[in-house]
């Protein structure tokens, strides 16, 4: 008797302990998003400013504009309507446009000696490289939250309590960003 109510008292921990470790997991999560969420935000803020102050200069680019626009309408969409994955796809789409954009800007002397212009980019550049950590450190541990939700014995609990896994913030499988720069050292 005295073995059973042992087995027993093991396995209520257990299953509190799992419980725990999982939703502490999954709120870490949660803030890691919140996080990613904030500086998207402020890039979705600096966009409209960017694009007001180099579209008059940049007459032949609509395109390129028009697209950064459109992707970064498309994301606050996604996210507002809580389709995080779409939200991902399109902030992966606002990524390449101003990549694009910041390209372009060294094609039009005006824009590069432009202050205004010159304080956007910075501020865009800043924010896109705390979108990257933020994005590292959203991976990071929603990678850590999935495997445990997929780990056995914790994989009962998880599917018994309802514990589903996060998508994570992946570069399109056909990306400029995942392709590998030419470098051309030739003098000539």
């Amino acid at each position: 008797m005295t073995i059973i109510a042992i087995i027993v008292a093991v396995l209520i921990f257990w299953v509190i302990f799992s419980f725990n470790k999982l939703v502490s997991l999954r709120n870490q999560v949660k803030n890691a998003f919140t996080q990613i969420d904030i500086q998207l935000k402020r890039r979705h803020d600096l966009i409209p400013n960017l694009i007001n102050s180099v579209k008059g200069a940049m007459k032949f680019e609509q395109e390129t504009l028009t697209k950064v626009m459109e992707a970064r309408a498309k994301a606050i969409n996604a996210f507002q309507q809580g389709n995080i994955k779409e939200g991902f796809q399109n902030e992966n789409i606002i990524t390449q446009a101003l990549g694009k954009l910041f390209a372009l800007k060294e094609a039009y002397p005006e824009l590069k000696s432009n202050q205004q212009v010159a304080q956007l980019m910075e501020e865009l550049t800043a924010t896109e490289n705390k979108i990257t950590f933020a994005r590292q450190f959203y991976n990071d541990i929603t990678t850590k939250y999935n495997t445990q939700i997929e780990l056995f014995p914790t994989n009962l609990i998880a599917s018994m309590l309802g514990f589903k896994a996060f998508d994570l913030f992946e570069l399109p499988k056909e990306s400029a960003e995942r392709e590998t720069p030419k470098v051309d050292l030739t003098i000539s």
